[in-house]
């Protein structure tokens, strides 16, 4: 029997889903590719090349054929922390061009809503690599999302330099400038415009059966997030407590009312926006 292949960014938001792929009882049963983007995911998955894939919720409206697998998510309920926009100091309302990080569409997509919907103008898009310096310094706001979003704070830049000069060494500059960061939740702000939570990935297949369990994977994974935690604390500027806060508070991996009828609003939204085609939403029975 030939061995499942899945996908998932390597994000730390995604590592309770992935770790009885990688340590635990599914260690073995199934081949994972991990990838910085989400994107590469929702690549493979529509080019057929995987048999499920953690993808952005996007991803729904332009794969072939494409299912959702229910009860397992990367959303939040009030706040993400992970994905956000960030300027040098500016409101929102006075943004006017915007560095988008495409590693993941649905991210994308709920920031144009936001500006399009809630906001009520629409600012000028430039792709770019999640580098925050060099989208800062082309840009009014850049939009982040996963580790590097999460590294960033207000008032700095994590481990992010930002120059007002062109001299590197003027470290006053440094130190204004980082004190005039402001970091925008993706999430929060969805909450505060629509009173619903959000989901941003799920797992997605192309096939008419899985026989994966992702529900039993996504518990073994949250049963063992001190060892995740330790995993991932090296990487981040976050403090261990800080990250597991992150993991059990701000993230959640399982889809409730308020976060289904946020995804469908979002959904809806990216239709009349004419960011979709507005394909309706297929669950793998």
């Amino acid at each position: 029997m030939k061995t499942p292949r899945i996908s998932a960014s390597s994000y730390s938001n995604t590592a309770p889903l992935v770790w009885s792929f990688l340590y635990g009882a599914n260690h073995g049963k199934v081949e994972i590719i991990l990838d910085n983007a989400p994107a590469r995911s929702s690549e493979l998955l529509s080019q057929g090349r995987v048999d499920a894939a953690l993808v952005p919720v996007i991803a729904s409206q332009f794969i072939e054929g494409v299912k959702l697998i229910p009860n397992v998510c990367v959303g939040a309920k009030e706040r993400v922390r992970s994905v956000c926009l960030v300027t040098r100091g500016a409101g929102l309302e006075d943004v006017r061009s915007v560095s988008l990080d495409t590693s993941s569409r649905t991210s994308v997509v709920l920031t144009k809503i936001i500006f399009r919907e809630f906001l009520g103008f629409e600012p000028e898009w430039r792709d770019s690599a999640p580098d925050l310096d060099a989208m800062l310094a082309e840009s009014d706001a850049a939009l982040l999302i996963g580790d590097p979003a999460l590294s960033v704070v207000e008032g700095g830049a994590g481990n992010t330099e930002f120059l007002v000069s062109s001299d590197p060494k003027d470290e006053s500059q440094i130190s204004n400038l980082r004190s005039e960061i402001r970091k925008f939740d993706l999430a929060e702000l969805w909450k505060r415009y629509t009173g619903l939570g959000f989901v941003f990935a799920m797992w997605m297949t192309t096939r008419n059966r899985c026989d994966i369990d992702f529900v039993a994977a996504k518990d073994e994974g949250l049963a063992h997030i001190d060892q995740i935690v330790a995993n991932y604390e090296p990487q981040l500027t976050l403090a261990r407590d800080e990250l597991r806060t992150y993991l059990t508070e701000y993230i959640s991996f399982e889809p409730d009312e308020s976060m289904r009828a946020g995804m469908e609003l979002y959904l809806d939204l990216a239709r009349r926006n004419g960011l979709t085609r507005g394909v309706p939403v297929s669950y793998l029975e």
